[in-house]
């Protein structure tokens, strides 16, 4: 199992409409990517380690599938559909990482 992380770093300036994210970006993802995927959560942050700190990342979107490659499969196809919306919900350039996902007892 394999999980793709979508990662939109805070920045000075930056701005992040979760509204617009939730509500219409996500379901267009999911539409698009289809049964591909197994499970998706989004995580919107709201404040950093210490009191009052800014948090680090706007926003956080874990996508898991059953390898690289059904994950590859499923989003290339549609990047330009996804990447062409990121300007109507941000100024950020989303960073994306795949990783292994792994169980600790």
């Amino acid at each position: 199992m394999i999980r793709a992380t979508v990662l939109y770093p805070s920045k000075p300036g930056s701005r992040f409409d979760a509204e617009y994210y939730l509500k219409t970006h996500m379901p267009l993802a999911e539409r698009l990517v289809g049964s591909a995927m197994k499970g998706i959560t989004v995580d919107i942050g709201l404040s950093g380690g210490a009191p009052g700190e800014p948090a680090p990342f706007a926003a956080i979107t874990s996508m898991t599938f059953e390898s690289a490659d059904t994950f590859k499969s499923a989003f290339l196809p549609h990047v330009d559909a996804l990447m062409s919306d990121v300007p109507n919900y941000t100024n950020i350039e989303p960073v994306l990482q795949i990783s292994e996902v792994g169980i600790s007892k």
